[in-house]
């Protein structure tokens, strides 16, 4: 069996790859997609401690979270695609749409 040492340390990659995205990148897609990164780190970090306690706690609240993820990213995308038809461009720092 795989220790539970293994499972968090990767999760902790994920989640510090998924945080330098979030800070370097400036494309909302790619900033979408580093926030799903980290929330998938957050899941494999539920799993495993639900496989580590013998519990199917972490495993329902993982599946809860994956659908919840899945819905984000949808209205996200959708988002980025309204401004890409308005702008042609999706880069958040030359955005200023909530501004007057």
């Amino acid at each position: 069996m795989i220790p539970l040492s293994f499972y968090l340390g990767l999760s902790a990659l994920l989640f510090s790859i998924g945080l330098f995205g979030i800070m370097y990148h400036k494309s909302g897609i790619r900033l979408i997609m580093c926030i799903e990164l980290m929330l998938n780190s957050a899941n494999l970090n539920l799993v495993a401690f639900s496989s580590y306690t013998d519990t199917l706690d972490g495993q329902v609240f993982a599946l809860f979270s994956i659908a919840l993820a899945a819905a984000e990213a949808a209205i996200g995308f959708a988002i980025f695609m309204a401004i890409y038809k308005m702008h042609e461009k999706i880069n958040l720092d030359e955005l200023n749409l909530l501004r007057w």
